[in-house]
């Protein structure tokens, strides 16, 4: 095949996938390894240079489709003819599904991982905090809450893998709730709280850029809790089981209210672990006062302390 046609066919197909992403286009470069400029390149409409096989194979991988698709030398769509397409509703008995959790996150390696977390990131809980959400689960026998928190900790290590790359959006009043001690935190131990705070703090330090949060306002934004596994599917989390979307269409309208939240995210990921670390020193130093919960309009006196 002449090597303008099968140029010609991968432009179009390119434009597809960052049209399924949900992603603007500096976003789909930085996902693939390249810059902007370089992307624009491969999109101009003289273009005969074909991207490094590499990169060609990060693109196929990471987007659910075959470089033979990408090329023009297939018209089978993997992406679309996915048998699995549709909504689901998967049981999710257990406080943590972690075989569960664990294959959703095998089947999109390679992909970049977005999730709006309940209450708090998986990845960023405490051996603690998981036992005092078991406290009053009738699931776990009296006297094996400790045991089972352990083990849950441990499952959820998994996505702390090295090559992970993963995005929260994370409400500010989640991380308030959790400073105060208000609902569904009240009862939970100052200490333990401060704990929680300098354990995140940690790892969002020694995570990034891998793993990048960033802190929206519910008082200006709203969203239910959904993971969205790479472009293969978003799980809508729903207590004792999930709402999964599978069609190509749905993972993009995903995307791109997840990409809305982080357009308008009141606290960005390279200030989060000092924003963190600020809401912990404010436990100490009220410890015996009201919690005053610190507002995205004081973000930056939080960031430095004050």
């Amino acid at each position: 095949m002449d090597k303008r046609v099968i140029a010609g066919m991968f432009r179009a197909r390119l434009l597809t996938l960052i049209d399924r992403s949900g992603l603007n286009r500096s976003s789909f470069a930085a996902e693939i390894g390249i810059d902007r400029s370089a992307l624009s390149q491969l999109l101009s409409d003289d273009a005969v240079r074909l991207p490094r096989a590499d990169t060609l194979a990060l693109i196929a991988g990471r987007h659910g489709v075959t470089v033979d698709w990408l090329l023009g030398l297939t018209d089978d769509d993997p992406a679309q003819a996915r048998p699995d397409a549709g909504t689901e509703m998967v049981e999710n008995g257990r406080y943590h599904n972690i075989p569960l959790l664990t294959r959703w996150h095998a089947e999109a390696a390679g992909t970049k991982i977005r999730s709006v977390p309940h209450r708090l990131p998986d990845i960023l809980r405490t051996p603690a905090i998981v036992r005092y959400e078991l406290r009053n689960d009738v699931r776990t026998e009296d006297g094996r809450q400790a045991q089972a928190a352990a083990e849950i900790a441990r499952g959820l290590d998994f996505k702390r893998r090295p090559g992970t790359d993963m995005e929260v959006c994370l409400s500010i009043q989640a991380l308030e709730a959790l400073g105060a001690g208000a609902f569904p935190w009240d009862g939970l131990a100052a200490s333990v709280r401060r704990e929680q705070f300098r354990h995140m703090a940690r790892m969002v330090d020694a995570v990034y850029p891998s793993f990048r949060i960033f802190l929206f306002d519910e008082r200006t934004l709203h969203s239910l809790p959904y993971t969205i596994f790479g472009t293969q599917r978003v799980a809508i989390y729903g207590g004792d089981m999930y709402v999964v979307l599978n069609e190509p269409e749905a993972v993009m309208r995903m995307q791109r209210h997840f990409e809305h939240l982080i357009r308008h995210a009141a606290i960005q990921p390279h200030d989060v672990a000092a924003y963190l670390r600020g809401l912990e020193r404010h436990i100490e130093a009220d410890a015996t006062e009201p919690f005053l919960a610190v507002r995205p309009d004081r973000a930056a006196g939080a960031c430095l302390g004050g």
